[in-house]
């Protein structure tokens, strides 16, 4: 059954719902600067509503997961498709800061976290083989919103004003969502694992409290804490910090679709690199590098370098997060991936908070971005060093429950 060519459509439909939802809510830092001269709302209270996002994606995330768990994925991915589009129309209605940072901060945060971590679950229990290749190619799918999303908000802006400009992007996100999540199903494998032995010694298995509360959990949300907070900013800001060293808009925004197609490059080459030398130590010096790819924004000021920088940079982060859930696959039982996914996305999510805040205070308070970027840099130093910490639980523990189960 897990051979089905239909585990493809999974990936697919994964790959095509994350790009979609994420682009819908990454279309704010390009509408950030005509929102804020259009309505006086300050850059700070503006960007504040990607971290509002962030922190409402941080906190459902691990519902989200438990109850794709229960009641399978496509209930929640179907809610979550439809809640993103509605929050996005009603966004551009608002005539009050209160009222923008409500309807895209909290509501279009929360239904974003309902597609990641139920689809990333979903696809690992679709595969034994290639699982490494499945998750990467969900993620890359999720990469490629700054090649599409960001392009299409910018050539909106270009032409019609904002609230027109974010109603269609809504459009499109239901166009798109909304019939694409029908196609999601149940991993098979979860079914199966559950009815039929897995050939494997039988030993006690982990309980969801136990898994929440062991080490290895701790500090993947700690890891994945740090590793966000280091590429937040530098996403969410990067086409602001180029349009103010004088770099048109629409040629900003290209700096984020070379960020997003080399990402989408790392999410699979880091993949395939986690199957062959193991996902730990990839992620370990992926981390590594990714704080000093952060760095080199500080030298960047022509359009030249900023793609340069953008290009490593964007390969790099991007390709560090597929590993997490591949961890997550090797470490924990298959029936609880998206409680444990959930909580790995909901310490990512509160990292992501962290910057679209940090940025607007630090450009309000100094009209320059460097400290953000050295803050990013700290930020990844410290992901690395949690990240050496991990030692995945003994193979006999694990055994029984991550063994393949047979087609």
């Amino acid at each position: 059954m897990q051979d089905s060519r239909y585990r493809w459509v999974i990936v697919a439909a994964g790959g095509l719902l994350g790009c979609v939802a994420v682009g819908g809510m990454f279309s704010l830092p390009v509408f950030l600067q005509p929102i804020a001269r259009d309505t006086g709302w300050s850059v700070t209270g503006v960007s504040s509503a990607m971290t509002i996002g962030f922190l409402a994606m941080a906190f459902t995330s691990m519902l989200w997961g438990t109850l794709s768990d229960r009641f399978g994925p496509l209930p929640v991915v179907l809610t979550g498709s439809i809640v993103i589009a509605a929050s996005l129309a009603l966004a551009s209605f608002a005539t009050s800061l209160l009222a923008f940072q409500f309807m895209f901060g909290l509501m279009v945060g929360s239904a974003t976290a309902a597609i990641f971590a139920p689809m990333m679950a979903t696809v690992t229990g679709w595969f034994d083989t290639h699982r490494s290749l499945a998750v990467s190619l969900v993620s890359a799918g999720m990469g490629m919103a700054p090649m599409t999303m960001s392009p299409l908000a910018a050539w909106l802006i270009s032409n019609h004003d904002w609230r027109f400009s974010m109603r269609i992007i809504a459009l499109v996100v239901a166009a798109i969502m909304i019939p694409v999540s029908l196609l999601v199903r149940r991993a098979p494998a979860l079914a199966s694992a559950a009815s039929t032995p897995s050939g494997a010694p039988a030993q006690p298995e982990m309980s969801r409290a136990q898994a929440l509360r062991s080490p290895q959990f701790i500090i993947l949300l700690l890891t994945n804490f740090f590793c966000c907070a280091t590429h937040s900013g530098p996403i969410i800001h990067t086409v602001s910090y180029a349009v103010s060293c004088g770099i048109p808009m629409i040629a900003a925004v290209t700096i984020y679709s070379v960020e997003g197609l080399a990402g989408m490059g790392g999410r699979i080459a880091f993949g395939l690199l986690g199957d062959r030398f193991g996902a730990k130590r990839v992620l370990v010096l992926g981390l590594l590098a990714q704080a000093f790819g952060a760095l080199g924004y500080v030298f960047v000021r022509e359009l030249a370098a900023f793609y340069a920088v953008a290009a490593v940079f964007g390969f790099i982060y991007a390709g560090t997060m597929p590993l997490y859930s591949v961890l997550v696959r090797e470490n924990f039982p298959l029936r609880m991936m998206g409680t444990v996914i959930g909580g790995t996305a909901m310490a990512g999510s509160l990292g992501m908070a962290t910057g679209p805040l940090a940025g607007g205070l630090i450009y309000d308070a100094f009209a320059s971005y460097a400290w953000l970027y050295i803050g990013s840099w700290a930020f990844g130093i410290g992901a690395f060093l949690i990240a050496l910490t991990f030692k995945p639980f003994p193979a006999a523990r694990t055994q029984a429950e991550a063994a393949p189960v047979p087609a």
